[in-house]
């Protein structure tokens, strides 16, 4: 009997870490993303490479909040699923996840597809902090992973245009602000998922955008790809033309490495990883989503690391084979005003035991490159169909967006009743004209950076938080002496004066200042101990994160027993966090016991949110001792001697 198409709920059980709050500190720093191109190779790079290259690079991740209250003590957790699935595959995704390809199955075969991660856990990996991996990943935004990946996105049924259902995800991207959707289906008897994708710019001006899936896949597969060379990227921040490596130099090399492979214009956009029976998954999809790509965690000690701290110990490592708008991760492409752009993916098993272009000849075979163009024509009239049931619910962002700028945008509704309490103050500043002052003392809420929103902010009544929030977005937008004059004027009135000192700190540090930042971090710190009610989680959080950046700011002066005042009023549980231990160290060593400092390594300690690529165990252990980092502390990603 023929299976119909189907959409339905489920619940996923796994060891899960929590997610935690949010930072609440706006993120004024700029952002250090870790895949940003050497200058010195710009010459040497294809004009539009270079171009796209340096094309609306981002200064940081404003609005967006920093995700770094997770931790890693795992626990069974139900995760809401959602399946679609005919008589052929099994896929199912995880809308409250950035709507994660979690997995794919061939029910005929019985084979998992994807690399399937057995638990749950974050790590500082997208742009905003929080991040996990396995299955594939709906990158858009800028140079690095989504800061969706931990975000609830909006999703329901939707008419297929086989008759059947497609499952709709929706959300508003606010790095960039631009609405998208990803429309999966699954036609009956088909072995291939189809994805449609849809990214639209509704404003008046053009807008840097960036695409690409991102599919984990078991590590000991083969990469097949119709490309002869590449461009290499490392963490040493080179990019060059190299051949394209084999399988045997894939499995060979030592450090984490990118590879885009350089595609010939005219051959079709696909790439495979196969096991050692030819058996695995293909990708291809219509011309529109040029690039792809292999990430590799190469065989060195800090590669290792990375793969048993995205998941469980023994349960193998994986590689990224992605596809994007442009050749190279690190380039962004102009959407011009009020257009969109589309195309269409596809995710099926494939068995070659042959190379590249016998593999192609069998990918024509099963999926013929016409009837992926006629599926994507098939499928376009019906990204503007409304959705029927709503089987998810996303941020309210866009509803905030689509009621300032009464924009239209068939397909993908962002209804009034999805504004909550983080968009109240700003839907009263759209309809009133002023930024409400809270009724109870707590910290700050997230700030709308955008120019519209500043400018309403700029004319609203000049209360304390109203200047705060306009210092803030001021910043962002590059405009640092009159973001300091706004925090300073709110100084004069505000009941609450830690939000406001410790952004003048971080302007005092970018300018140099660092005496002054230190003695406004103190004082911050001051005031948020003296502010607090309660052991709450948003006070906690905000007790945490300015502690941390305070006690930085004052070791940075040599202020031990300033900086060593701030640790002993974090909360206790606070301090026993991996972030604090090692923040514990570098104190003990400031104040003169490096042994002290030593014992903390030796009783041990996980930094959840340890930055991908980041040293800085490494470099406070080599200040500490000679002897060899403990292969549990290495995370280097790139050569010694880069």
């Amino acid at each position: 009997m023929v299976i119909v198409t189907t959409i339905r709920r489920e619940v996923l059980t796994l060891p899960a870490a929590e997610l935690g709050p949010d930072n609440p500190l706006p993120p004024l720093r700029p952002l250090h993303e870790v895949h940003r191109i050497d200058d010195r190779d710009r010459d040497d790079l294809p004009r539009d490479m270079a171009r796209q290259a340096g094309h609306g690079p981002l200064r940081g991740i404003l609005p967006v909040r920093v995700r770094d209250g997770y931790g890693r003590s795992r626990r069974p957790r139900g995760i809401d699923a959602l399946v679609i699935e005919n008589d052929r595959l099994r896929a199912t995704v995880l809308p409250g996840l950035g709507g994660r390809l979690a997995s794919l199955i061939h029910k005929p075969s019985e084979r998992e597809l994807l690399y399937r991660n057995p638990v749950f856990q974050p790590a500082n990996f997208a742009l905003n902090g929080a991040w996990f991996s396995g299955g594939v990943e709906w990158n858009i935004g800028a140079t690095g992973h989504t800061t969706l990946a931990c975000s609830p996105l909006h999703a329901a049924r939707v008419p297929a245009p086989d008759g059947t259902e497609m499952l709709r995800l929706w959300e508003w991207e606010r790095l960039r602000d631009l609405p998208f959707q990803v429309d999966l289906w699954l036609p009956d008897g088909s072995d291939f998922l189809y994805v449609g994708v849809r990214v639209r710019n509704p404003h008046e001006r053009p807008v840097p955008t960036y695409w690409w899936s991102n599919i984990a896949v078991p590590e000991e597969r083969r990469i097949l790809v119709p490309a002869k060379e590449a461009w290499r990227f490392g963490y040493e921040r080179r990019l060059r033309k190299v051949p394209a490596p084999s399988n045997a130099e894939i499995r060979q090399l030592r450090h984490a490495a990118d590879y885009f492979y350089d595609l010939p214009d005219t051959r079709r956009r696909w790439i495979a990883a196969l096991d050692e029976d030819g058996h695995g998954l293909v990708q291809t999809s219509t011309d529109g989503l040029r690039g792809r790509k292999l990430f590799l965690w190469g065989q060195g000690p800090g590669g290792r690391r990375w793969q048993q701290w995205l998941t469980e110990r023994g349960t193998g490592g994986y590689l990224e084979i992605q596809a994007g708008l442009a050749r190279t991760q690190l380039e962004h492409v102009r959407l011009d005003p009020e257009s969109e752009m589309s195309w269409l993916e596809a995710y099926g098993p494939l068995s070659s035991p042959e190379a590249a272009d016998a593999a192609e000849a069998r990918l024509e075979a099963a999926l013929p490159r016409a009837e992926v163009d006629a599926a994507y024509a098939a499928w376009k009239p019906y990204a503007d169909a409304e959705p029927g049931e709503v089987l998810a619910t996303g941020s309210g962002w866009g509803a905030l967006e689509v009621l300032r700028a009464d924009w239209k945008l068939p397909g993908t509704p962002f209804d009034e009743d999805t504004l909550g309490e983080a968009q109240a103050p700003w839907l009263h500043l759209l309809r009133a004209g002023s930024f409400p002052e809270p009724r109870r003392v707590r910290p700050p809420g997230e700030t709308l950076v955008a120019p519209h929103w500043r400018d309403m902010l700029e004319t609203a009544p000049a209360t304390p938080l109203t200047e705060y929030h306009l210092g803030v977005a001021q910043w962002h937008a590059g405009d640092r002496a009159q973001a300091v004059r706004s925090w300073e004027r709110a100084l004069e009135l505000a009941p609450s004066l830690w939000p406001l000192l410790r952004c003048l700190a971080v302007a005092d540090q970018d300018d140099g200042y660092h005496e002054r930042a230190a003695d406004r971090y103190a004082e911050a710190f001051d005031d948020l101990c003296h502010e607090r009610r309660d052991n709450g989680e948003s006070w906690t959080a905000a007790t945490a994160a300015l502690g941390r950046e305070a006690i930085d700011a004052l070791l940075a002066v040599r202020r031990t027993a300033r900086a060593r005042s701030v640790w002993d009023r974090l909360h206790p549980a606070t301090r026993e966090r991996g972030r604090f231990r090692l923040t514990e160290a570098q104190l003990l060593l400031a104040e003169g016991h490096p042994e002290e400092a030593l014992d903390v390594f030796r009783a041990g300690f996980e930094v959840a949110d340890l930055r991908e690529g980041a040293e800085s165990i490494g470099r406070l252990w080599a200040r500490l001792t000679d002897e060899p980092l403990p292969a549990h502390y290495d995370f280097r990603m790139r050569p010694a001697e880069s």
